[in-house]
């Protein structure tokens, strides 16, 4: 039996069976409780048709089922593919078709949503949280299929700057290597230890750093169904929690809720923070209960954190996101491929052992992407003469809010749908919650207003796509002399477009 994440679940559940591995709202799965379960669900994946290789989705926000549906897909030597539960049918389909997907997992309340996405394309099978809830009782079950460490274990759906969905393989090797790299310095993760997630398990922050890390060390998974500030406040005290991630604006609620003032957090060991810049104000709150928050830069590609601030110097860089890991490295590049001088802006590069092979079924992406045996992310930042990193800003055209990726060109196209829409740009306005928010410039006919772009944005894409702000003008966007719209002239003219204009939701 290869190295893989099935067989590391079933040595924790023949080793230590009786220790919990998830906790979910009171619920709790010990690890024989959780082999035995998503062993019977792979069985039953695999009696079904599925074969070695297929892509299989998963659609649910966090419950107990839906990371143990997760590995049961993976142990039935199938490909995961987790869906985002806020997508409407359209996007839906767009990942399903383009992950080539034979068979959708979701609860019941999914369904018709399910249905929808399918009648939009090509078939697909749909199997219900209710089907699976009657494989969690029976006989001790160790089923998995026998993989190659190299082949694809799940795809993780991220937005490109072109606003097409492209999937980041994930293999066992590349899994494990995040895992592997992450134990080893003293302020990483450790077997055995206790995360606290606050974040959706579609993304990968909370598949690979919440549900893989832990299941590979023998750990212990607390998981929430949404963020509750007093409550994850609680949570971090009671169950010892030695880990938590997530972006800014968790850290930032946790900390404002009455129950962090008296919240222990004497076992908190790993606390990375990332997707938007941290404000030295919230680093100063968590620091005074004795927390340094450790921001990190990274993607998807890159198995989500490529670089995090060493302990020793959160403090004193706290605009840093630390010098790469012990085999994960970074650099910055100019156009010319040159590598910069300290303190000169250019490209981040990365190479190391959780970094993807490629993108699905795209050889144009992934050759671009990977070159001359570095990742070209796409980003502009900074290293300093000691090679820390500094982000600065995105070369790619993507607006990341409340760290979730979302790309303008996507949702320009479905405002361009609209009668009466002569032209749109959408670019990314400040936010004080989300960090960014979507905000459309938009020439128009008579007869389209803002509540009509909402409205039929809302319809169609998911509810954090959706722009917070709409700027109606009567001119012409600006155009670079090729005829394309100038990205560039109109972030600076409308640079302040969160001070000027009002929310239209």
């Amino acid at each position: 039996m290869a190295a893989t994440v099935g067989s590391a679940l079933h040595w924790w559940a023949k080793t230590k069976g009786n220790q919990d591995a998830l906790v979910v709202a009171g619920e709790s799965l010990t690890y024989r409780q959780l082999q035995d379960w998503s062993s019977r669900i792979a069985r039953t994946l695999v009696e079904r048709g599925i074969e070695r290789g297929q892509r299989v989705g998963v659609l649910g926000p966090n419950s107990l089922t839906w990371p143990v549906v997760a590995l049961g897909v993976i142990k039935a030597g199938a490909v995961l593919i987790p869906l985002n539960p806020r997508f409407k049918p359209a996007e839906l389909r767009k990942v399903v078709d383009d992950a080539g997907a034979v068979l959708v997992v979701t609860p019941e309340e999914f369904v018709a949503t399910v249905e929808e996405a399918r009648d939009l394309g090509s078939t697909f099978e749909t199997l219900t949280f209710a089907d699976i809830a009657a494989l969690q009782d029976g006989e001790q079950d160790d089923f998995r299929v026998d993989i190659e460490p190299d082949e694809p274990t799940a795809l993780l759906f991220t937005s490109g700057s072109t606003g097409l969905s492209k999937g980041v393989i994930c293999t066992n090797r590349t899994l494990l290597n995040i895992v592997f790299e992450a134990t080893l310095t003293e302020e990483g993760f450790r077997p055995g230890s206790t995360s606290l997630l606050v974040l959706p398990l579609v993304f990968t922050p909370g598949l690979v750093w919440g549900l893989i890390m832990t299941t590979v060390l023998g750990g212990t998974l607390v998981i929430e169904k949404e963020l509750d500030p007093s409550r994850a406040a609680t949570l971090l005290g009671e169950h010892k929690v030695q880990a938590i991630f997530g972006v800014p604006l968790i850290f930032d609620a946790i900390s404002r809720a009455p129950e962090f003032a008296d919240a222990d957090l004497s076992s908190l060991r790993t606390a990375i923070v990332g997707g938007a810049a941290v404000a030295p104000a919230l680093l100063k709150r968590w620091a005074d209960k004795g927390v340094a928050l450790r921001q990190i830069y990274g993607m998807t590609e890159a198995g989500g954190v490529a670089t995090a601030t060493l302990v020793a110097e959160a403090f004193d860089h706290p605009d840093s996101c630390g010098s790469g890991s012990i085999f994960t490295e970074i650099k910055v590049v100019r156009a010319d491929g040159t590598e910069a001088d300290p303190g000169e802006e250019g490209e981040i590069l990365l190479r190391g052992p959780g970094v993807t092979p490629g993108y699905w079924n795209d050889e144009e992406s992934t050759a671009t992407a990977l070159r001359g045996g570095w990742l070209h992310s796409g980003d502009l930042g900074t290293l300093d003469e000691a090679g820390r990193v500094k982000f600065v800003d995105r070369l790619k055209d993507l607006i990341i809010t409340g760290g979730i990726n979302i790309s303008p060109v996507e949702i320009e196209r479905v405002i361009s749908e609209i009668p009466g829409v002569q032209e749109v740009a959408v670019i990314a306005a400040s936010d004080d919650r989300f960090g960014e928010t979507p905000a459309a410039i938009v020439t128009v006919a008579e007869g389209v207003d803002e509540a009509t772009i909402v409205e039929h944005c809302d319809r169609l894409m998911a509810d954090y796509k959706v722009p917070r702000y709409v700027v109606i003008r009567d001119e012409p966007l600006p155009r670079l002399p090729s005829g394309k719209l100038s990205k560039t002239a109109i972030r600076s003219e409308y640079r302040d477009v969160s001070e000027r204009f009002e929310k239209v939701r």
